[in-house]
């Protein structure tokens, strides 16, 4: 029927198969307009059935649409079948109500947050079909909306289009409209069910995915023509500012640069046209945002943090807010007015805080009017100065020194020696372990417990750089700068890390940055222990050892507890990167040395100390020092400073030892409660758990188990040597990777 009617489709007349509706703005261009189409039909040998034909109407029904001079609406012959619809009881009834549904859905809005439970609901299997309450209000919402629905405006074109878009945590959606006279009409109405990784996005990049999609949706109005998009997101005003866009932001600027549109911001009071769903600011952490401003220079009008010439941290504000702490105030103005202690008589009608602020009256001091607490160890031989921070800027702290890249998300003891270092308040442990507790970030990481049968085996060591381990971790997504893959490379006494992104791990790779990043810096190890892969036993690697003098030390195969040390931070390793990584993953080599620093000067449970402290006798000067101010340690003399540094490290390694010595007799009672009694003898038979994956078949569906395999050799109480079959090559194995053989092999019998 178009190739019939070529030459009139869309000027005067409108072709769907073998539907024709001719339109004209007048009598006399109508009647032309119908007997231009007859003679073209009459051409083709084409008849009319009159009882199907409508002349001269004001309004018609067309593909299920009312078409007027008004515009278009739904039919009511056809929503009366919504209506009148009864409750589905399948999920096929549900999918057949939600076709016609979305039929009509460019008529309502919202329709997609509408509409959601309904279209989760069609994703239950038959037994789990449950229609609960917001199904029911979704779907007698939805018949409401279809049978009231608005007249949509055509399209004029001597007018400018206006599309206004919104976006929640569940959808996002636009109107489409242009200002006719007074009144803004509607012309379209789009709305889309935000995904699962789409609802991970922060409120700034949803409301730029409701500006992308929403122009491609209405393409076929607004390609050539220019329009004006209201939002009322304020931050969007910079969506084409970027100087050098990447990743996601440049393909949507891509997209939209064969669009001509000026952005205005709509306050959200009056952006009730678009969706009016739940919206929330953009958080003050939001990496997207404050990542893009740094990165992209985007103008200084961005409603995001922004770095400011003045110092939240300097001594005039800092006062302030102590003075505005109900808890401190009494103190500092006491403080301020003269050093005697007050009486308790003076202090009594205070709150329970403030008084406990009072105890500590002789270790609290003025430093250019901010309260200070003096701390000093049980011995008198070190001391360090305390802000007392005010209420109002705990979070401000502890965001900084749990949440931010050199916090690095470690637990409660961590975070709270580094907070205490550097500040104290009334009830900082309660309001560190609060904090740490509800870290949504750090809860989301936690993984199962190891199960565990044999004794636990010992290997301590008692100087620095005397045993060290070194394993791969990997692979990662390829970065920008070609690594995939990290070497770990850790010192058993000193708990010393050293991660390095490499782009392979071929044994010339790992054999050169152990050289380069660790033996050039630190001097030649005693003894080097890693697990079995080939690049850690392959002969260039052997060589390298034997020509350093190193004893090269393996794991037993599938355990890697025999390298528990740099296996546990190999997770703190994924944990921090996730937490930090962009979306597509590709920049984690970047972020490794901001873990190192965050690692390093943080407490090690089983030392007591930092990794710093154990290895150069001091402290880290670290990013929140230089933020929150930090007093510099008096100056000394070359000399002094010298012996105090080998008194410091005298004592800190013997201080070390014994709590390592007493750290590996707590974990080896802990270990050996759950180790079972039973052991092998030469000649037993046992099953050997092995998960490898094997290429072309599921890790789901392979047998772990192998067996039967021959006890050959016990070469101490947890490590055995088995073989399957005389001919094949032995293994050694840990004693938890085996259990004993009851079984019958059926193929055999």
């Amino acid at each position: 029927m178009e190739t019939v009617l070529r030459g009139l489709t869309s000027e005067a007349c409108l072709v769907y198969l073998n539907d024709i509706i001719t339109v004209g703005r007048a009598f006399q261009e109508h009647l032309n307009n119908i007997r231009k189409v007859f003679q073209l039909l009459q051409k083709a040998n084409l008849k009319l059935s009159p009882k199907k034909c409508r002349f001269f109407r004001k309004e018609v029904s067309y593909l299920g649409h009312i078409i007027s001079a008004d515009g278009v609406k739904t039919d009511p012959e056809k929503t009366k079948s919504v209506v009148d619809w009864p409750r589905p009881k399948t999920v096929h009834d549900l999918r057949s109500f939600l076709g016609l549904c979305t039929y009509y859905r460019r008529f309502v809005r919202n329709f997609s947050a509408i509409a959601r439970p309904l279209h989760k609901l069609t994703e239950a299997t038959r037994s789990n079909f449950n229609w609960a309450e917001e199904c029911e209000k979704s779907f007698n919402s939805l018949k409401q909306a279809l049978t009231t629905s608005p007249v949509l405006t055509y399209p004029r074109t001597d007018k400018e289009f206006i599309l206004e878009t919104d976006a929640s945590n569940e959808g996002i959606g636009a109107v489409l409209s242009q200002k006719i006279g007074t009144e803004e009409c509607v012309i379209a109405y789009f709305s889309k069910s935000l995904g699962k990784p789409e609802r991970n996005y922060c409120v700034t990049r949803k409301e730029l995915l409701a500006i992308v999609k929403s122009i491609e949706h209405s393409h076929h109005y607004l390609y050539r023509r220019k329009f004006l998009l209201q939002t009322d997101h304020a931050s969007l005003r910079w969506l084409l500012n970027f100087r050098e866009p990447e990743g996601q932001i440049a393909r949507w600027i891509q997209r939209l640069q064969e669009y001509d549109f000026e952005i205005q911001h709509r306050k959200g009071t009056s952006h009730g046209n678009a969706d009016t769903l739940s919206r929330r600011p953009c958080k003050e952490s939001c990496k997207h945002c404050t990542n893009a401003e740094k990165k992209f220079g985007m103008e200084t009008y961005i409603s995001v943090k922004v770095l400011t010439t003045e110092d939240a941290w300097s001594s005039s504000e800092v006062q302030k807010p102590q003075l505005e702490d109900p808890a401190i105030r009494p103190i500092l103005e006491k403080k301020l007015n003269s050093e005697d202690r007050p009486s308790w008589e003076e202090i009594v009608p205070e709150s329970p805080a403030t008084k406990r602020y009072w105890a500590l009256w002789d270790s609290l001091h003025l430093k250019d009017g901010v309260l200070y607490r003096k701390w000093e160890s049980g011995d008198g031989s070190s001391c360090r100065w305390q802000l007392i921070l005010p209420k109002s800027r705990i979070q401000e702290v502890l965001r900084e020194t749990h949440d931010s890249a050199s916090g690095g998300h470690f637990g409660v003891m961590k975070t709270l020696r580094k907070t205490r270092e550097r500040f104290y308040w009334d009830r900082l442990r309660a309001d560190v372990e609060k904090w740490c507790r509800e870290c949504h970030a750090c809860g989301a990481r936690k993984g199962p417990k190891t199960r565990t049968k044999g004794r636990l085996q010992r290997y301590n060591v008692g100087a620095p750089f005397e045993r060290m381990a070194l394993d791969i971790l990997g692979p990662l997504p390829v970065t920008t700068k070609g690594n995939r893959y990290v070497l770990v490379l850790m010192d058993y006494f000193t708990k010393w890390p050293e991660a390095i992104p490499i782009p392979d791990r071929e044994t010339s790779t790992v054999a050169e940055e152990l050289v380069r990043a660790w033996i050039s810096r630190y001097g030649v190890p005693m003894i080097l222990h890693s697990d079995q892969g080939t690049n850690f036993n392959s002969a260039l690697f052997t060589e390298l050892c034997k020509l350093l003098g190193i004893l090269k030390t393996r794991t037993t195969a599938l355990h890697p507890e025999s390298d528990g040390m740099v296996e546990r931070f190999n997770r703190t390793i994924l944990n921090h990167l996730s937490l930090f990584v962009s979306k597509n993953q590709t920049d984690w080599d970047t972020h490794l040395p901001l873990l190192l620093l965050a690692y390093r000067s943080a407490d090690h449970e089983a030392t007591g100390c930092t990794p710093a402290y154990m290895l150069f006798g001091r402290t880290l000067r670290l990013p929140c020092d230089i933020l929150f101010g930090r007093p510099s340690d008096a100056p000394s003399s070359p000399n002094e400073y010298l012996n105090n540094l080998e008194a410091r490290l005298q004592s800190v390694h013997a201080f070390a030892r014994e709590r390592i010595k007493l750290a590996s007799e707590r974990m080896k009672t802990r270990y050996d409660s759950g180790a079972t009694s039973h052991h092998f003898t030469e000649g037993d038979q046992v099953w050997m758990y092995n998960p490898k994956r094997r290429r072309g078949l599921s890790s789901k569906l392979q047998q772990n188990w192998e067996g039967p395999y021959t006890i050959v050799k016990k070469l101490n109480d947890v490590i055995y040597r088995v073989q399957r079959s005389p001919n094949a090559k032995p293994k050694v194995i840990h004693i938890n990777r085996l259990t004993p053989y009851r079984a019958t092999d059926h193929s055999s019998l």
